[in-house]
């Protein structure tokens, strides 16, 4: 028996057992986690960037409940969410509940749910860097939508779990983590124009073990509106403007649209940059120069994989990861620890923060050969520097995956 279908046979006898549910109204989403090799911290000024998912998931499994109520319990999560769709409550700091809160007030702004659902739900990894979040809220929605008998697009989807990001929860970021789970091909890199929202499903030139994807978690976990998320968002939107009241352009006012913004550093042209970005003061021509230095990893990082350079690809990882450090300013000191520890390790291509880069783990492209000895070096020098995470941070090696779907 596969690892997943333990885990969907478990999260299915707890519904069955929990809540009566007969076999035959059980469904399950499986809805991946995600990387973004390049692309850093730029979506959500409109960037350029990359990703792929990974075979390690958020399982969902789900039954309509046919009296308009919401009852979810968690593997783990102690206490159950329960709620009505006619009474959804408000965000609740910091507890688990608030994506499927969120993802019923989204599909409200347009559906008439008539029915909600009971539903069991399984993360198979420690929570932060990996899109956890969008991955959950991805569930949902589709659970939702299965039970109430909706079509929804690909790309409704992606906008349905802005809403849950950006309006429920009010983090400020853009479209990168939902678009990757909802479009993603396990034999491609997926390129998205978080302006023009143009994707791209670029053919893999790899064979299946040329490589894999190293996940080095750090043990330490918090949310995004803990962090200097939405400071570093703000950051960037003032570089914009200055920038461009400088060159003489009319400068667009914030838009009201979540999720949306009328005024970011992608709207300033690369020559405005280099003529007036020296002007920034040091903070702000940090922010300007990670996001125009990052633009260009992205387009020479697409290039390297159409080409099959894991080599170049990996080093410009590395260079993505050195800009968070230095120019974004991000990443606590057990994630550069990491960072500087993978980039060290031979069969290590290159590697950077996932995430936000606050918390939460770091990525890397390595050889598998050399997997053993990474993963020793991890084991290593982490905990004789950490002695207090000995027991929480973790070592995984994963493989590109396929889209969210309903099993």
């Amino acid at each position: 028996m596969s690892k997943d279908q333990q885990r969907i046979d478990q999260i299915t006898g707890t519904l069955k057992e929990r809540w009566g549910i007969s076999e035959d109204e059980i469904k399950v989403v499986r809805s991946p986690l995600r990387i973004c090799p390049l692309g850093a911290h730029i979506d959500h000024q409109l960037g350029l960037v990359t990703g792929m998912t990974i075979d390690r998931s958020i399982l969902l499994a789900f039954a309509p409940n046919r009296e308009g109520k919401v009852q979810i319990s968690s593997t783990t999560f102690p206490s159950p969410v329960e709620f009505s769709l006619d009474d959804v409550p408000a965000k609740i700091p910091g507890d688990w509940g608030n994506y499927v809160r969120g993802a019923v007030m989204a599909l409200q702004q347009k559906y008439d749910l008539q029915h909600g659902i009971y539903g069991v739900v399984h993360g198979e990894m420690p929570i932060g860097g990996l899109s956890s979040s969008a991955a959950v809220g991805v569930a949902y929605l589709l659970a939702l939508e299965q039970a109430n008998g909706l079509e929804v697009s690909a790309l409704e989807n992606i906008s349905l779990d802005q809403y849950i990001e950006n309006v429920y929860l009010g983090l400020n970021n853009g479209i990168l983590d939902q678009s990757i789970i909802l479009l993603s091909d396990a034999k491609h890199l997926t390129y998205l124009d978080c302006q023009s929202v143009e994707v791209q499903r670029i053919d893999s030139p790899f064979q299946q073990n040329d490589f894999e994807i190293v996940v080095v978690h750090s043990g330490i976990n918090e949310t995004l509106m803990g962090t200097d998320y939405n400071r570093r968002v703000a950051e960037c939107q003032e570089a914009a403007r200055l920038m461009l009241e400088w060159a003489g352009y009319d400068v667009p006012h914030p838009s009201t649209r979540p999720g949306h913004s009328n005024l970011a550093l992608r709207l300033v042209p690369e020559e405005v940059y280099h003529t007036h970005g020296q002007h920034l003061s040091e903070k702000l021509g940090k922010r300007a120069a990670h996001f125009f230095t990052e633009m260009q990893r992205v387009r020479e990082g697409i290039a390297a994989w159409r080409r099959g350079d894991l080599d170049a690809l990996g080093k410009l990882i590395s260079a993505s990861g050195a800009s968070s450090i230095t120019n974004y300013e991000c990443g606590c000191e057990h994630l550069i620890t990491i960072y500087e520890i993978l980039n060290a390790c031979p069969g290590v291509y290159g590697a950077r923060f996932s995430g936000a880069g606050f918390r939460g783990c770091c990525i890397g492209l390595v050889n598998p050969t050399h997997k053993g000895d990474i993963a020793g070096e991890i084991d290593r020098r982490y905990p004789q520097i950490y002695p207090d995470l000995a027991d929480k941070y973790g070592v995984y090696f994963c493989h590109p995956a396929g889209k969210a779907t309903v099993l």
